[in-house]
């Protein structure tokens, strides 16, 4: 076979697999809504093909198919097999690995509301017209999907609505996991406000490593309308309010993936509005954002492939965009900062600090 037919078939694959891309996404949302992951996870043990449609009360004549999801997601690392042995008789079975364990409803981070969230039909639909968006339609890609932007479509669509807020919180709860690492962000603070905090999940997490830190959590009306005023360590309690007029004064303010969800423009003003919030004199405030960094010199190829997915959707999404270190050096010069210090800390994501 000469080179250039060579060539033209190994393209070929490597086209067929990305047009087949969403076969992945789709087959790990249908993990995530079977119960696969807890079905393992609650057996103790590794689980075989039988074991498990019996687990997940699917029907038995449907465990060929059961076997063909669970190979697919055990190429994508999903799950892995081993053996397992039964009546003297060798058996192939599944366990989890860590890419499943953050799915399993035991983990106090699970991530199986983003999972479900993102792959919801709202948010697939989308990618139908971004060509149309691009050549010249006005709407974004969302908003031509479903009739409203998405903000709008969130007001109109509970189900919806709850699916996205059960992301976010699950999100926020990996916060966990390193908010005793980021003792040198929060030394020395006696107040901290939550911008776009949501049901509170971060600054509860913050809260209660740190109790000397009084946490206001900051958010439109209708998401904090119901939230208790205050938790039992007491120093953590709700405010609503719209952050493109005020932000109440704090000595640190905190934005977890907030920023990336708009554009520049709105972005510096919601920075200025930081700024005047907090001290700038004597014992000077911060502002504390946790967001992606998009950095394709030194991160490694699947970290930066994700890094630019989170930017496209927020392209086709909302306004808003990832950023490069030199996109965020030029929103904090503009917003009239004086300085910023990156660390990449939390796998996609980096904690920003930023100095008046």
């Amino acid at each position: 076979m000469d080179q250039e037919a060579i060539e033209s078939f190994q393209a070929q694959a490597h086209l067929y697999k990305h047009i087949s891309n969403y076969i992945s996404s789709m087959s790990l949302k249908c993990a995530v809504q079977l119960g696969i992951p807890d079905a393992i996870h609650n057996h103790g043990q590794p689980i075989t093909l039988s074991e498990l449609v019996s687990a997940l009360g699917a029907d038995p004549t449907k465990a060929s198919f059961t076997y063909r999801l669970m190979r697919v997601l055990v190429h994508s690392g999903f799950f892995a097999t081993t053996t397992k042995v039964e009546n003297d008789q060798e058996r192939e079975a599944y366990v989890l690995t860590p890419f499943s364990k953050i799915l399993t409803k035991e983990k106090v981070n699970c991530l199986s509301p983003f999972v479900v969230s993102m792959l919801s039909p709202a948010m697939i639909n989308s990618w139908h017209f971004l060509g149309d968006w691009i050549q010249g339609t006005k709407e974004r890609p969302f908003e031509t999907a479903n009739g409203k932007t998405f903000w709008e479509y969130m007001d109109h669509e509970p189900e919806f609505k709850t699916l996205f807020h059960d992301a976010m919180e699950s999100d926020s709860q990996m916060m966990n996991l390193v908010v005793k690492d980021c003792k040198p962000v929060f030394e020395g603070l006696n107040s901290l406000v939550d911008v776009g905090g949501g049901t509170g999940t971060i600054a509860r997490v913050i809260s209660e490593a740190y109790p000397q830190l009084k946490c206001t959590v900051f958010d439109l009306p209708h998401v904090v309308a119901n939230m208790p005023p205050t938790t039992a360590t007491g120093n953590l309690n709700f405010v609503a309010g719209d952050l493109f007029q005020h932000i109440p004064p704090a000595d640190a303010i905190l934005m977890k993936l907030v920023l990336h969800a708009f554009g520049d423009e709105d972005c510096i003003k919601i920075l200025k509005k930081c700024r005047e919030a907090i001290p700038t004199e004597g014992k000077k405030g911060k502002v504390v954002i946790i967001d992606i960094v998009i950095n394709v010199e030194k991160d490694e190829d699947a970290l930066t492939e994700a890094k630019l997915f989170f930017d496209m959707l927020m392209m086709v999404v909302v306004t808003g965009r990832e950023r490069t270190e030199q996109d965020w050096e030029k929103l904090f010069m503009a917003a009239g900062f004086s300085h910023y210090k990156i660390t990449p800390l939390f796998g996609l994501r980096s904690l920003i600090e930023v100095f008046p």
